[in-house]
């Protein structure tokens, strides 16, 4: 895993979750595959392999670039920016 200029702009320590789940799923009624975690502001949304692809929705909503897996027994995060695990 290499830094990112974007990693280096998360806050620490990272945003508390907003949600236990993706709310956007909730409120469709559909049911996530895997969660994510906005490392900006908390937001947790569904992977894309879930039918609305609700981390990806907020990334190009917001720009908010860094999110980490929110799955237990996992430490990675994807830079939607660059791409790339960071």
């Amino acid at each position: 895993m290499s830094e990112c200029p974007h990693v280096a702009e998360m806050p620490r320590p990272e945003p508390a979750p907003l949600h236990a789940t993706c709310p956007e799923c909730l409120a469709d009624g559909t049911h996530p595959v895997q969660l994510r975690l906005c490392l900006s502001c908390g937001h947790v949304g569904c992977c894309d392999s879930s039918l609305g692809r609700h981390a990806t929705a907020h990334f190009t909503a917001t720009g908010h670039p860094v999110m980490r897996t929110f799955e237990p027994n996992e430490r990675w995060r994807w830079c939607f920016v660059d791409g790339s695990i960071v």
